[in-house]
């Protein structure tokens, strides 16, 4: 039977978008499916809280997209992306009015930390060196690795829990400000792997910084998609693939789509052992957002907190770290761990002239349809008094509403699945290859495949590489740009 492409990607986030480029890139002819009118999956941008508000509805701050060893070898910024970097990357404010602060100079986090300044070096110094070595084998599947000492001596530390590196500061500020960034891990801190979190993000925060994207989050999916095209690739949008038979004849389909869509969509296709692995699949905990249509700038009482582009409230290490164990273990938590961004801080296209839009959300339970909005304002009024005063308008999305809007969101799980020691490198299923699904042209390219959740487009690259070696007999090269 005659094959209309060489190649179809269903899902254009940016694994689906990065997987269409590398298969273009090689002079296959390819086509993107979409389902929403809208290219991007969790890199959208929209008028959420009213006319001239810009809001991003799921990514926000991107230091994975920054540091990607495949998205830094395109030419985005000739399509149209531009990154603006704030000042302070990220601030965690105490309750006595102080905050800790991650800034892109390591020296200059060094002295910001006081008192544990030295034992920050120690931790972060080496992990900043080596990185760019390592990040290619790290972020892909289990790899054999170029640089085993460095390897060796990263994973001495990814591999403890967040509270065993936490014991190497003496202030509550850097406890504080560490257990914020591991927590980005949707993990238990006491969990073995959470310090590789912290660490790829602060590494990263130093080498590249956490920009945001001007005009918004589209603007990766949208310079991504335009450089696709300029290769010849093709977008379908406004079509959702329910089963196999309504694609195109292709030699190879790869799926930007979480493993229980992939078992619906295939169905009895799959191998029996791999379909019975992908319903063992463990999902996370979910997220409930909010955005904010505000009168002016959240009044931070930390000065810090006005300059950053995130910023993490939670309070101590004690705190955020009984946050995440509740939520792991299925339960609402009244003082939870915040993760905010402040875009119009430094974009001016984000919001009308004098006012401000705030992007936030805090863990919950998986598939939890409780509002947490009070919450998590209460926690914003309690590191900035007089918040409440400045919100004009306000848009939420519990987890069931999340996954209704992008259905890779499992129960609200943005991150695509549990990224915990057992499912790092074997996500979504223990085999040769993580991205093939045991039916020849049949490939998974989402964040449920290595190395997971973020904006790297990493998970796209590895599956295009697996496809083109398959089919085609291309070896692919893993790109090593980084810094």
């Amino acid at each position: 039977m005659a094959m209309e492409y060489d190649a179809v990607v269903v899902g254009s986030g940016p694994n689906g978008l990065a997987a269409a480029i590398a298969l273009q890139q090689a002079n296959l002819s390819v086509l993107v499916i979409e389902g929403h009118t809208t290219p991007g999956g969790g890199l959208r941008t929209a008028e959420l809280v009213g006319p001239g508000y810009w809001s991003d509805v799921c990514s926000a701050i991107h230091p994975m997209a920054a540091g990607s060893p495949f998205l830094q070898t395109l030419p985005l910024q000739q399509f149209g992306l531009e990154y603006i970097h704030p000042p302070v990357l990220a601030a965690h404010p105490q309750d006595d009015g102080s905050a800790a602060v991650l800034l892109r100079d390591l020296d200059a986090t060094v002295a910001a930390l006081g008192a544990d300044g030295a034992a920050y070096r120690s931790l972060l110094q080496p992990v900043v060196k080596c990185w760019p070595a390592i990040a290619p084998d790290i972020l892909g599947p289990l790899p054999l690795p170029k640089h085993p000492l460095d390897m060796a001596a990263f994973g001495f530390k990814a591999l403890q829990s967040a509270t065993s590196i936490a014991h190497r500061f003496k202030t509550e500020a850097a406890k504080g400000l560490w257990a914020g960034m591991a927590a980005h891990s949707f993990l238990p801190l006491q969990t073995a792997t959470t310090a590789a979190v912290g660490l790829v993000l602060m590494a990263n925060g130093h080498l590249g910084g956490w920009p945001l994207a001007k005009g918004g989050s589209q603007g990766i999916a949208k310079a991504m998609l335009a450089y696709f095209q300029s290769l010849g690739g093709k977008v379908e949008t406004g079509r959702f693939i329910h089963s196999l038979e309504e694609l195109p004849k292709a030699k190879a389909v790869l799926f930007d789509i979480a493993p229980r869509q992939l078992l619906d969509m295939a169905g009895v296709s799959l191998p029996a052992f791999y379909r019975w692995q992908l319903k063992k699949y463990r999902y996370g905990p979910g997220v409930f957002k909010v955005d904010w249509a505000l009168g002016g700038p959240v009044p931070f009482t930390a000065q810090q907190c006005k300059a950053a582009g995130t910023v993490h409230l939670g309070g101590t290490l004690a705190e955020i770290a009984r946050s995440e164990s509740d939520v792991n273990a299925g339960k609402l938590n009244d003082n939870p761990f915040v993760l905010l961004a402040q875009q119009s801080l430094f974009d001016a296209t984000r919001a009308p002239a004098g006012k401000q839009v705030l992007w936030g959300y805090c863990h919950v339970p998986a598939g939890s349809t409780a509002d947490r909005t009070a919450i998590i304002e209460k926690q914003i009024e309690r590191y900035a008094p007089g918040f409440r005063d400045l919100i004009i308008d306000k848009h939420t999305y519990n987890t069931q509403e999340l996954e209704a809007y992008n259905p890779n969101y499992i129960g609200g799980d943005i991150n695509g699945g549990i990224l915990d020691i057992w499912q790092l490198f074997t996500r979504p299923a223990l085999r040769a290859s993580p991205y093939r699904t045991g039916v020849k042209g049949l490939y998974l390219c989402s964040a449920s495949t290595p190395p997971g959740g973020g904006v790297h487009g990493m998970c796209g690259f590895h599956a295009a590489r697996r496809a083109l070696k398959d089919i085609w007999h291309i070896t692919l090269p893993v790109p090593r740009k980084q810094g």
